[in-house]
């Protein structure tokens, strides 16, 4: 009789730990966010340190720690290499359990990533990676991509450009997955407006003397040079055709991705009459003022946020919005970006836009000009808007996505 009192405590003591088990596993309002960089070289001042400081912006701006929610960032430096890149992902969700790797500036890394949160079934939020083909024939339902990419920027600026009359083109390319695409995707375009690529020429990534591109660039006679790669390749190719009159020549530089951070670094003396392709400027209006100059106080270098930037601290607000939709955090990266798409998307810096399913937000792009110095009332005042670009005509159309997921 003691012995069957005993198995029957027991048994009665174990449902009862399920019984309280249950609730607090269904509740887990635990979130990590790994920010995944470039924190030292050439992409370091596009996002960098700043990035870190707009997802922790976006943590406190969704009021879920208030609301009992546990939020940790971390953040981590790739080094521009998608070797170190996927360890750093890997360690991160295998031993530190993180839910969601974000920004990944540089493409090749972005790809690699974006492979294995598939994998692992976590979560990629892409701001910095500008591949086109990460919603094209690598997407995936765990990997969504918020701000831009080289189908956006090869519709903006080369058009435009090729409209007005320049009407070949000759490529100054980043060796990397991120400048081929642009080079592809703006070709395309160039091509499909009635102009013509007369050459290209590959540089490595960080390279610091583009001399022997920029007389390939020049003896081409092209009307246009684009520049095909970004942050300080983009910054120093500029400067040295400046020391090559190649402006003066007769010639136009197009800075095929272009960010605020760069033209400051550059003075608008060197970067006057640039123009190019971004989907958010600090300027734009009164909420993205009021955001901008709240973020500049905690930027690390009291910089004006780029275009990246912005479109994190978006993205990591819609995805905390999902999370708290959920209920609690579900371990199912999958079914937390499906979540994301389900859910209307609506903040301070692009507004509303839908979350498509082939992970791409549709959001408007502007086609902006470099202000000449006379023109500028002060620091950070850079731009002059030339045109704006309807969302559906910002991003390719889900009808020609060679996504998987996508159903014609």
């Amino acid at each position: 009789m003691k012995n069957g009192l005993a198995r029957n405590s027991a048994a009665l003591i174990v449902l009862a730990g399920f019984s309280l088990a249950s609730p607090a596993f269904a509740q887990d309002k635990n979130i990590k966010i790994g920010v995944l960089n470039d924190m030292s070289s050439l992409y370091a001042d596009i996002g960098g340190p700043n990035s870190l400081a707009a997802v922790k912006m976006a943590v406190e701006d969704s009021g879920l720690k208030a609301r009992g929610w546990n939020i940790e960032v971390l953040s981590g430096d790739h080094q521009n290499k998608p070797d170190i890149g996927v360890n750093i992902a890997r360690q991160w969700i295998d031993a530190d359990k993180v839910d969601a790797i974000a920004d990944t500036p540089n493409s090749g890394v972005a790809l690699a990533v974006s492979n294995l949160v598939k994998d692992k079934n976590s979560v990629l939020l892409n701001s910095g990676a500008a591949t086109a083909d990460l919603t094209g024939k690598a997407c995936n339902p765990n990997t969504i991509s918020f701000t831009y990419d080289t189908y956006m920027l090869a519709n903006g600026t080369g058009k435009a450009l090729t409209k007005a009359g320049g009407d070949t083109w000759f490529f100054l390319t980043a060796d990397y997955a991120f400048g081929h695409a642009l080079e592809r995707d703006t070709g395309n375009v160039v091509t499909k407006t009635g102009g013509k690529v007369v050459g290209a020429v590959r540089h490595p990534l960080n390279t610091s003397d583009f001399s022997s591109f920029l007389l390939q660039a020049q003896s081409s006679k092209a009307k246009v040079i684009g520049l095909a790669n970004a942050g300080g390749d983009t910054t120093n190719s500029i400067k040295q055709a400046a020391e090559f009159g190649i402006v003066q020549g007769g010639q136009k530089l197009a800075a095929l991705l272009l960010f605020i951070n760069d033209v400051h670094a550059l003075g608008l003396r060197t970067a006057q009459g640039l123009t190019f392709t971004e989907s958010f400027y600090w300027d734009l209006n009164d909420k993205t003022r009021e955001w901008s100059k709240r973020f500049q106080k905690v930027s690390p270098k009291g910089a004006m946020p780029s275009m990246t930037v912005a479109g994190l601290y978006a993205e990591i607000l819609h995805y905390l919005k999902a999370m708290e939709a959920l209920g609690s955090n579900p371990r199912d990266g999958a079914k937390v970006v499906a979540k994301m798409k389900e859910l209307p998307t609506d903040d301070p810096l692009f507004g509303k836009g839908p979350l498509r399913a082939d992970g791409r937000r549709l959001i408007p792009a502007y086609l902006f000009e470099v202000k000449k110095p006379e023109e500028s009332k002060g620091p950070w005042d850079y731009y002059k808007l030339v045109a704006t670009i309807a969302p559906e005509d910002a991003a390719k159309p889900l009808e020609a996505s060679d996504c998987p997921m996508v159903k014609k």
